[in-house]
C-alpha cells in the first residue's frame, strides 16, 4: 500500500505564509503592470492618431501619413510591451536578448514579409501610384484602397478586393491609367470593301468631335491599320479624362455600329 503523504500544521502555515507573501510582494507590481498597459493601450492609439491628424494639416500625403501611423502604432506597442514585463519583475536585458534571438530566427523565416515591408517603403517613396488610382499589376485592375505595410489593397470594378503583396508590386511592371489625368481609348473596328468608308469615317469622326465626354486637344483620328482580304480594318483614336472613359467608349461603339457593314 502506498503511504499517505501528510503536512503538519506548521508546514501547512509556512505554505499560507509564504503564498501571502508572494501576493503582497508582486501585487503592487501586477496593479501597476495592468494600468501601464491599459493607459498605454489608449496612449497609443492617441498619439498615432494625434500624429496622422497633424501630418493631413500639414499636408502630407495621405499614402505617408497612413504608413507612418501604422509604423508609431506598432513601435509604441513593442515598448508598451517591455514596459509592463519590466514592471513585473522580469529582467528587460535578458528579454531583449532572447527578443533579438527571436527576431533574428524569425527575420530568416519570414524574408517574403522583409521583402514586403522594404517593397512598402518603395512605393511609398517613389510613388508609381497613390491612394485612388486606377493600377494593372500582376494580371488585376483595380482602385488602389489602402497601401498597408506589407501589401496593397485594390478594388476592382466588380467590387472584389484583391491584395497584391508590396514585394512583387515594387519590382514588377505597374500599369497606372489615373496618373496623367486622361486617357486615349484606340478603338479597332472593320468594314467591307462594298461600303462606303470616306462616309463612315466622316460619319464617325463628327461623332466623337461633339461629344462631351471626349476631348478635342489631342483631337480624334481615325487611322485604317489593316487591309485584309475581305475588311478594311481601322482605329479610332480618341482622348478622354479618366472617368468617363467607359462611357465615352460605350457610346462610340454604339455609334459605330449603326454605321458600319460588313
Amino acid at each position: 500500500m502506498q503511504k499517505k503523504l501528510s503536512m503538519n500544521p506548521t508546514e501547512i502555515q509556512n505554505y499560507i505564509e509564504t503564498i501571502k507573501k508572494l501576493i503582497l510582494e508582486y501585487s503592487p507590481k501586477f496593479v501597476v503592470a495592468i494600468i501601464i498597459l491599459v493607459v498605454g493601450l489608449w496612449a497609443t492609439s492617441f498619439i498615432t492618431k494625434t500624429a496622422k491628424k497633424v501630418m493631413i494639416k500639414r499636408n502630407v500625403e495621405l499614402t505617408l501619413s497612413n504608413f507612418i501611423g501604422n509604423l508609431i502604432f506598432w513601435t509604441l506597442r513593442v515598448l508598451l510591451f517591455v514596459t509592463v514585463i519590466s514592471k513585473l519583475g522580469i529582467e528587460t536585458s535578458a528579454f531583449v536578448t532572447i527578443l533579438g534571438a527571436a527576431g533574428l530566427a524569425i527575420g530568416l523565416s519570414l524574408q517574403g514579409s522583409l521583402s514586403n515591408f522594404a517593397g512598402g517603403i518603395l512605393i511609398i517613396l517613389f510613388k508609381p501610384f497613390r491612394l485612388g488610382d486606377t493600377i494593372e499589376a500582376h494580371g488585376e485592375t483595380g482602385k488602389v484602397d489602402e497601401i498597408l505595410i506589407f501589401s496593397t489593397r485594390l478594388i476592382t470594378a466588380t467590387n472584389q478586393v484583391i491584395y497584391i503583396p508590396n514585394g512583387i508590386l515594387s519590382n514588377g511592371k505597374i500599369k497606372n491609367y489615373s496618373q496623367l489625368g486622361i486617357r486615349r481609348a484606340d478603338l479597332v473596328l472593320k468594314t467591307n470593301y462594298d461600303s462606303n468608308f470616306s462616309k463612315i469615317k466622316t460619319s464617325i469622326l463628327n461623332f466623337v468631335s461633339s461629344h462631351d465626354l471626349v476631348l478635342q486637344d489631342p483631337k480624334p483620328e481615325i487611322l485604317v491599320t489593316d487591309l485584309s482580304e475581305t475588311t478594311i480594318v481601322f482605329t479610332v483614336k480618341v482622348w478622354t479624362n479618366n472617368n468617363d472613359y467607359l462611357k465615352a467608349t460605350s457610346d462610340i461603339l454604339e455609334f459605330s455600329k449603326s454605321e458600319i457593314s460588313l
